[in-house]
């Protein structure tokens, strides 16, 4: 008698283990739901020059173009999102969350930073970078789109300059 009611507890503390799981389950696929819908979901960027000419693309880690400057000259290139197709995610100007972060470059080489321009300033919106070419050698630099203190997009290679 005491193997049967041992048994019953087993059989109670998995089904107890098995309710927990789902309503675990459901609680974060509700959340991820809300989650996705307040970030981007991107699987890559392009910098285009102020020609609008794609200049160094990022795509689900396959890497085109590249990024030569001289010293003392100043490049400033767009910043756009792309989704897993390689199309343009259209960024929404209201947001005001959303912000590039640049790091792991060498200053003494090229000064990478973001900015962002305003609506209402000429040939300009979105987001964007400029560099400067500071003294010849090469860097590199990785590229995160942040949202709420957090990274929404990682630049899966660090970006290349070489300063000539």
């Amino acid at each position: 008698m005491k193997n049967l009611s041992m048994h019953g507890y087993a059989i109670y503390g998995i089904h107890a283990l098995f309710c927990l799981l789902l309503v675990f389950n459901f609680a974060c696929e509700d959340d991820n739901h809300d989650h996705d819908e307040e970030h981007t979901d991107a699987d890559g960027f392009v910098f285009e020059n102020e020609s609008g000419t794609a200049v160094y693309t990022e795509l689900e880690g396959e890497v085109t173009g590249s990024i030569t400057i001289s010293v003392g000259d100043t490049l400033e290139l767009s910043v756009h999102f792309l989704d897993h197709e390689g199309n343009e995610i259209e960024h929404d100007d209201e947001e005001e969350e959303e912000e590039l972060s640049i790091s792991e470059n060498d200053s003494n080489i090229a000064i990478v930073e973001s900015e962002v321009h305003e609506e209402g300033e000429e040939d300009h919106h979105g987001m964007a970078i400029h560099i400067v070419g500071v003294s010849s050698g090469s860097t590199s630099f990785k590229l995160q789109l942040m949202h709420d203190g957090h990274a929404d997009y990682t630049s899966t290679n660090n970006i290349p300059v070489v300063v000539n």
